[in-house]
């Protein structure tokens, strides 16, 4: 077999392709988490701790000149919007993956179990 069939089998898998269309997907999904903490969050919720301080984005907060916090506090609200965001969507395919769990029937005793018991029931009396 040659290396470019073996490499196409490969690239063509399904779970190659979908791990492509994840990344891709997280890509944009990266970009409108970044702008609803930008252009939502940030103006709404921390607006007044800004103005207090004399700043217009999150990223601009610094501590003694050059320690650019507000880039680390705009990367933890990030990871925390995806978390949660991920996780209800875990949580709602579970939820739909779900299926009645049905309590299994106990199977009928074979001929042999039978026997048995009319053996014992034989000895009691």
């Amino acid at each position: 077999m040659s290396i470019t069939k073996e490499f196409k089998d490969f690239a063509m898998r399904g779970n190659v392709v979908d791990l492509a269309i994840g990344v891709i997907i997280g890509g944009a999904f990266g970009n409108i988490v970044g702008s609803l903490i930008n252009d939502v969050i940030t103006p709404l919720l921390l607006k007044p701790a800004l103005d207090a301080a004399n700043l217009s984005k999150l990223e601009d907060l610094t501590m003694m000149g050059s320690v650019k916090y507000g880039v680390f506090l705009s990367a933890v609200i990030n990871f925390v919007i995806v978390a949660f965001v991920l996780f209800l969507i875990i949580k709602g395919m579970n939820a739909s993956n779900k299926k009645e769990e049905v309590a299994p029937v106990p199977a009928e005793p074979s001929n042999e179990e039978k026997l048995l018991m009319e053996i014992r029931d034989a000895l009691k009396k």
